[in-house]
């Protein structure tokens, strides 16, 4: 059965299946940028972070398989709470007590389990997380001898209701399934074997890092921090990335490399010292793909390209936000990145920067990247804009009506009648061709002054951007709808009513409002490759394929080997299956046929200690 049919037994299931969201949809957008707007309005006046501080905290501890081979395996998640199917297929996935993984054989589940942000879409709520994110991981796995932990990072989409449905999920140490959550706050620290350390940090939109958070590492981190150790750095969003067009982006995590790992504070002589430890892999979620920075090292030399050899003493950046929200394009990723850049203002930062050049395999790689984006504008295509999207089309319907009607009256007072309908009706030929012509001048405008605005700014044509492009291109589907419409009227007998032939007027516009304007508008997303617009490439087709997450070995040796996975597709045909519990009998939905598992790239690893 499908997500349609488990939503008929969501009372024995105890939680209702979701479907993805659909991000262009007129209820979604208003909803979202609603939360969104009050988040940015207020987070900075209800900082949660400030009163965490009077929650207890302390250093966590994942449970270990075996304690004297002092050896973990570690899952990473993250962007996770999105469709039911796509959601419940990664966890479905990582529950498998041994996942069969092709070429390096069963990978044995994690002890330690990292959500790495956005748990839930589109936005927090306490309903939201059961049935997005709770529901299908209890039922992923109902319960385990082993006890793994559980911990979250929260994300933008867990931060628009000011964090408290996160907090109640997460930090009051209650199960989901056979998981146990153990932190107290939005931030923690698991100590690792052989030296290795967790870090999660919560950086509220964007943010500094708060006093307590600041404190907390301070205290739990900083003094256990012995020479060679080595710190693994969770963060909500790679920010490494937008440095590339916002210098100060990765400040906040530099300034906690070089003031928590690197350096601490002895209160004794009121000086820094230098810990030994050093940050070696940072993982992230956020954007929906795979993609991996690794470490230019002294010895690379000049000639390097950026496909840059395996080599245990590299650090690495890894983003992997696959598990389950749409799929992200990965095409217009920059090549290197140094970090921080030397635009940052930060007063203290490292001197040359050391620099990071994406690796070789990305998820999806560039060229599936721009193949599934063009998918929106694609009417042949099951992920073209208005059939992932109804409502965007019917809005663009609705609108339509609206300027034909306004627009019909516009040309009635330039023929100097007052009728628009009569207008239109003994409309001639050569208004026929002046409303073909203004229609494909509302639709060209855009690009001459992108085109020419570019060439002033940046010796290079750019993309029309911003609300007029919006206004213009429905302008150019109203004057087109137009056309139809006086075409239709000259082959129309004169005997017809005039209500009639009104009626004909609005399901033209109507139809052509649904089509053309929402293709206009795939099409102008589809040739913008800037900011927002860009995004929506990918996020207005809602892509649930595609998905995947990390799993990593700590080896007695001390080095760190990561096997990023993927599910290329996702299960659609779920059966029920009981489950008997201590209180009540549940019914949980299963894969009939579990999807194929394999690796994105080959295990790279990392060493304990760097270059340095």
């Amino acid at each position: 059965m499908d997500v349609h049919e488990l939503r008929k037994h969501m009372e024995a299931l105890r939680f209702t299946p979701q479907e993805p969201v659909r991000w262009l949809a007129p209820k979604e957008l208003t909803r979202t940028a609603v939360k969104v707007g009050l988040a940015a309005v207020f987070a900075d006046y209800s900082d949660k972070r400030e009163i965490q501080g009077a929650l207890e905290a302390g250093l966590l501890r994942a449970p270990l398989a075996d304690p004297s081979a002092e050896e973990i395996w570690i899952d990473f998640v993250a962007d996770l709470g999105d469709g039911f199917e796509a959601t419940a297929s990664v966890a479905s996935a990582l529950a498998e007590d041994r996942l069969a993984v092709a070429g390096p054989g069963p990978l044995p589940r994690g002890s330690l389990l990292v959500l790495g942000g956005d748990q839930v879409y589109p936005v927090a709520s306490t309903t939201a997380y059961e049935d997005r994110m709770k529901g299908p991981y209890r039922a992923a796995l109902p319960s385990a001898p082993d006890e793994p932990l559980m911990v979250a990072l929260p994300g933008n989409h867990d931060w628009y209701d000011g964090l408290t449905a996160f907090l109640r999920v997460f930090a009051q140490e209650s199960p989901i399934g056979g998981w146990q959550t153990r932190q107290t706050r939005s931030y923690f620290a698991v100590e690792l074997p052989q030296r290795w350390w967790l870090v999660g940090l919560d950086s509220q939109l964007g943010s500094y890092f708060d006093d307590p958070q600041r404190r907390y590492f301070e205290s739990h981190l900083s003094p256990r921090l012995q020479p060679g150790d080595s710190v693994i750095v969770c963060s909500a969003a790679p920010t490494w990335v937008k440095s590339d067009e916002e210098p100060n982006a990765f400040n906040s995590l530099h300034w906690f490399d070089r003031n928590i790992v690197r350096t601490r504070f002895d209160r004794t002589t009121r000086k820094r010292e230098e810990t030994g430890a050093s940050i070696r892999l940072w993982l992230t979620g956020d954007k929906h793909h795979y993609a991996r920075y690794a470490e230019r090292l002294p010895d690379d030399g000049p000639e390097a390209d950026d496909a840059l050899p395996p080599d245990p003493r590299r650090r690495q950046m890894v983003t992997c936000g696959l598990g389950g929200a749409y799929l992200a394009a990965t095409h217009r990723l920059p090549k290197a990145l140094p970090l921080p850049p030397a635009t940052s203002r930060m007063r203290e930062k490292d001197d040359p920067p050391p620099e990071f050049a994406l690796a070789q395999h990305t998820y999806p790689d560039a060229t599936e990247s721009r193949s599934l984006a063009r998918a929106i504008a694609k009417p042949w295509s099951r992920h073209w804009l208005p059939r992932r999207n109804p409502g965007f089309a019917v809005l663009a319907g609705a609108l339509q009506i609206v300027l034909t009607l306004i627009m019909s009256g516009v040309f009635a007072l330039a023929e100097g009648r007052h009728n628009p309908v009569e207008a239109l009706r003994t409309a001639g030929g050569d208004d026929l061709i002046g409303l073909l012509c203004t229609s494909a001048a509302f639709f060209l405008l855009p690009f001459v002054i992108g085109w020419w605005s570019g060439l002033l700014r940046e010796r290079r044509p750019r993309a029309p951007s911003g609300p007029v492009v919006a206004v213009l291109f429905q302008l150019a589907v109203t004057a087109a709808a137009l056309t139809l419409t006086v075409t239709i009227a000259r082959s129309v007998p004169s005997s017809w009513n005039r209500l009639v032939f009104l009626a004909i007027l609005l399901v033209v516009a109507a139809v052509a409002g649904a089509f053309l304007g929402s293709q206009l508008f795939a099409l102008w997303v589809l040739w913008s490759n800037q900011g927002l617009v860009a995004e929506w490439q990918m996020s207005g087709q809602s892509i649930d394929d595609h998905k995947g997450f990390v799993r990593m070995h700590i080896a007695r040796d001390g080095a760190l080997t990561l096997y990023p996975l993927a599910l290329d597709g996702i299960c659609r045909d779920w059966r029920l299956e009981e489950v008997a519990d201590t209180t009540a009998a549940w019914t949980r939905p299963v894969p009939v046929t579990p999807r194929t598992v394999r690796l994105i790239e080959e295990p790279f690893v990392i060493a304990r200690r760097g270059h340095g």
